[in-house]
């Protein structure tokens, strides 16, 4: 099964302990059968099955490793390439971890970022430290607030690739629904009602949208207007929305159009 949360951050991703964030995957149990699934894209791979490349032979676990550093690069650092809304750095600070991962010196490190002195780069180093601490307990607080049952609904996933991480993807999965059905009277596959002019609903529409595409294939403007017609007479409409979104990538001279991930 390749990617089927591929158009964003899934639920799987956000939870996956730290341990699973790290690798980039985690066991997934399905009826009699266990699967590695990447926590990026979604592929999976059954526990008790034998994957081979090369000339060498993998389990699952293994083989979701190499996946996970083959296709996505090293988990550090596609996390530290997450936008500032939902990793919470800095720029300065990302460069920071950079460095403190290369094992830099406290003085090369404000060397190669320009930030002075030594101490200055010491002093970022304890304020991070103390964020990790602040974090820690924070999720821990979190976790014994969600543990009576009954609590709300929880949060659609949001696109990784989002320009506009913002309360407009603040939908929760009921919220979502009834969007969906309110303006896709014949189904998510079916036409649309009309283009919303709330920020929220448009968002809850586009990520609908988005997924009569298929992830990893170039789109000419002709089949994306196309697709996008099917759903609404004002395809032009939908087509820059989905650009506006990031949710739709496209050439410069606007010969091919791709979903961004």
């Amino acid at each position: 099964m390749a990617g089927n949360e591929a158009l964003g951050i899934s639920e799987k991703f956000w939870n996956a302990t730290i341990e699973e964030l790290k690798n980039g995957y985690k066991v997934e149990q399905r009826g009699r059968r266990e699967y590695q699934v990447c926590l990026i894209c979604g592929e999976d791979f059954e526990q008790g099955v034998i994957y081979k490349l090369g000339s060498t032979y993998y389990d699952a676990r293994k083989y979701a490793a190499i996946h996970v550093e083959q296709e996505h690069g090293s988990m550090f650092d596609w996390l530290l390439a997450l936008d500032k809304k939902l990793t919470g750095l800095t720029e300065l600070q990302k460069g920071l971890l950079q460095a403190f991962r290369q094992s830099l010196s406290d003085a090369d490190a404000a060397k190669e970022l320009g930030i002075g002195t030594t101490s200055t780069v010491r002093n970022h180093r304890f304020t991070l430290r103390e964020k990790a601490k602040q974090a820690k307990l924070f999720l821990a607080v979190m976790e014994l607030a969600e543990e009576h049952p009954g609590g709300a609904s929880p949060f659609v996933s949001i696109p990784r690739s989002a320009k506009m991480l913002d309360d407009r993807f603040a939908i929760t999965e009921e919220e979502n629904e009834e969007i969906l059905k309110a303006y896709f009277k014949q189904g998510p596959e079916g036409p649309l009602a009309e283009f919303p002019k709330k920020q929220k609903r448009k968002a809850a529409i586009l990520r609908q949208l988005i997924k009569r595409f298929e992830t990893g294939r170039e789109y000419k403007e002709q089949e994306i207007n196309e697709i996008l017609a099917a759903a609404h007479a004002d395809y032009v409409t939908l087509r820059r929305y989905l650009i506006d979104y990031g949710l739709l990538e496209r050439e410069e001279n606007g010969s091919f159009y791709w979903v961004k991930l």
